[in-house]
């Protein structure tokens, strides 16, 4: 009889408990990131201009990547070489990350619409039609194949998010949101915030499957590619910011609302999809779908409490058919079929 190596058991130990930080890594990065930016729109006092905080992050993403590899290097030479070569040396190899750039900047902006006008776990619950529009693109761009129960998961998934965007609003409440009665500078448009999530999740399935497509074609690190995204994603956005935003910043400053609250939701986006890139690779679908799964308890549990979220029965029954569709979808046989592009996801997230 075979017997169980120390070293094995060990192991077996450490990637045990690395998927159990795996999973509370992405739960709360999933989780956290939407509602800090809520809590970050609705607090007393002037509202930042969120189309600089898209582009402090992606300057912050960028220099990030750069110590990584700085680190993968060893010398400052090493590095630079590598960097020249392989970003001004191959102009066309880089042009080819300005089309998900373009699209990951427009997706950031969006979703800064989308929290700002539907509650926090509204907007959780209905981003997570980013797995069907992935899906979607993976088997139009890349040719892949879903299995019958993953088409079932994405019609579940859709229902559900229906269901939620249809319960009635204004339902009400003895509970007072302790925010009101300071401000509610932005008034929710839900119309308005359910279009921008369509459109970010639109945005987020087409880059991400896109930029899998570039990965699966080259060789090139994926800190590499993240610089090159950030690069352009920086261009990109300082465009837009001045486009967009010019003369609130040239009257106010560029920083003009910035709080310590801001700043965190701006470290979270530059950090938070660099971290998960780190954490993913313990992580299989099944985990990712407790992950997701957990993250939407969580945003309708800390929306209760912080934002006085009415849970209702439709809610509950929505959000339950996205969660059931999302275990659906990602089930371990399916692993090596699921339409989601995992190089895009564990990149921008």
């Amino acid at each position: 009889m075979a017997s169980t190596k120390p070293g094995n058991e060990g192991s077996e130990s450490r990637f045990c408990n690395l998927k159990y930080i795996s999973l509370i890594t992405l739960t709360v990065q999933n989780a956290s990131l939407i509602l800090t930016i809520r809590y970050s729109r609705t607090l007393p006092g002037d509202m930042y201009i969120t189309t600089t905080a898209v582009v402090f992050a992606e300057i912050l993403k960028v220099l990030a990547c750069l110590l990584i590899l700085l680190l993968q290097k060893g010398s400052v030479r090493d590095w630079l070489h590598f960097l020249y070569s392989s970003i001004i040396g191959q102009p066309f190899d880089t042009l080819k990350l300005s089309i998900p750039a373009l699209i990951y900047t427009v997706q950031n902006n969006l979703q800064y619409i989308a929290i700002s006008n539907l509650d926090a776990a509204t907007f959780q619950v209905t981003y997570q039609l980013k797995i069907l529009t992935t899906a979607l693109f993976s088997v139009f761009m890349l040719s892949k194949n879903l299995v019958k129960l993953q088409w079932v998961s994405l019609v579940m998934l859709f229902a559900g998010v229906s269901i939620v965007q249809l319960q009635p609003t204004n339902l009400p409440s003895n509970k007072t949101n302790p925010l009101d009665s300071e401000k509610a500078q932005v008034t929710q448009n839900p119309i308005l915030g359910l279009v921008a999530v369509i459109m970010s999740c639109l945005c987020s399935g087409f880059a991400g499957v896109y930029f899998e497509k570039i990965l699966k074609g080259s060789q090139t690190s994926v800190w590499l590619r993240n610089i090159q995204l950030g690069i352009y994603g920086t261009i990109i956005g300082i465009a837009g910011m001045y486009i967009k935003d010019g003369e609130k910043i040239s009257n106010k400053g560029i920083l003009f609302g910035y709080s310590t609250v801001v700043w965190i939701v701006i470290f979270m986006q530059a950090f938070g999809g660099l971290l998960v890139a780190v954490v993913v690779k313990y992580a299989d679908n099944i985990l990712k779908g407790f992950a997701t799964s957990f993250a939407i308890i969580l945003s309708c549990v800390v929306s209760v409490y912080l934002f006085s979220f009415q849970l209702s029965s439709q809610f509950l029954f929505g959000a339950g058919l996205v969660i059931l569709a999302i275990f659906l979808y990602g089930r371990p046989q399916n692993q090596d079929k699921t339409g989601q592009a995992k190089s895009g996801a564990t990149v921008k997230v």
